[in-house]
């Protein structure tokens, strides 16, 4: 078997660069592009990944096992009845999986798991960093393929040494790769808030303003109910059943001082504390009120 890598070459009737590779061609895009042989790189990846391996790669009597492609479909099906919250819908984690396993499909779909290697693991991340992607997110991303291995390890459809390979490739390091850095997530500025407050509904207004002084998420707030905070002390707690670490069995507990409280005392004394303090119905009701009084003004 050659050594050789196979060459980067131009298919004339489509126009498209092309590698082939043990008589099966792989087409990359359109010649001369970058993009193209981006996708060259990586289809040469795989291809040394099994030159270095040709004992796993001719044994005839060993079986190839499941495409990768096989592998992401069912790992995607399991995602979605598995990270579900309690409303049992999928969560925003089976979306993460989703956009994780993408390039994994794109560069090494047609492969099969068993020759997944550490070396196809590091074109990944290659790849991923000339998509202009930050470095956490692709560790991130990087994860979450090993994690869909280690699901087809559980259910013995890869074998465990190709886990273990994987497990080898470090993630990226600050200041040792190309992949840049994000800026640390801060808190709006009071003089960007401030002024959106008149120009929304007072529902809309309240939750902008907790937010601000309790650093709960947005999907905290907007399903706030009277029931779900403890007013025994000057200092309430609010303790929402829904959040990101429940799964582990961990109770989230967000303190509500006096300003918070000023501003939800209104809003709890009309409600049923099984119900949601916050409506979008009651929202678009004071919008469309607010609209009828601006055009009653006009016209007087």
């Amino acid at each position: 078997m050659s050594n050789t890598p196979p060459k980067y070459r131009l298919h004339k009737p489509t126009g498209q660069a092309l590698v082939e590779i043990q008589g099966r061609r792989f087409y990359l895009g359109k010649h001369g592009t970058e993009e193209s042989r981006h996708k060259y790189q990586r289809v040469i990846a795989e291809w040394a990944q099994c030159q270095l391996h040709p004992a796993t790669n001719s044994k005839a009597s060993e079986p190839l096992g499941i495409s990768i492609n096989r592998l992401i479909l069912l790992y995607y099906r399991h995602a979605q009845t598995y990270y579900v919250g309690p409303d049992q819908k999928p969560t925003s984690e089976v979306t993460n999986i989703k956009y994780s396993l993408k390039p994994l499909k794109e560069l090494y779909g047609h492969t099969s798991v068993n020759l997944f290697g550490p070396k196809c693991l590091k074109a990944i991340q290659a790849h991923m960093v000339s998509l202009g992607w930050s470095r956490k997110l692709i560790n991130s991303r990087i994860n979450h393929i090993r994690r869909a291995v280690k699901w087809g390890v559980s259910e013995e459809l890869v074998p465990s040494s190709v886990l273990e390979g994987l497990r080898a490739v470090q993630g990226l390091r600050r200041g040792r790769t190309l992949a840049h850095e994000t800026a640390p997530v801060r808190a709006v500025p009071d003089a960007h808030v401030d002024p959106v407050l008149p120009c929304v509904a007072p529902p809309v207004a309240a939750m902008i303003q907790l937010q601000r002084l309790s650093g709960m998420r947005p999907g905290e707030v907007v399903m706030m109910r009277s029931c779900e905070i403890d007013k025994t002390d000057d200092v309430w707690i609010y303790s929402p059943p829904q959040h990101k670490t429940a799964y582990h069995g961990h109770r989230r507990e967000i303190h509500l001082g006096p300003k918070s409280q000023q501003i939800l005392k209104p809003f709890m004394e009309s409600k049923d504390p099984e119900a949601f303090l916050f409506s979008p119905k009651d929202a678009e009701q004071q919008r469309n009120a607010a609209r009828r009084l601006a055009r009653q003004s006009r016209a007087d």
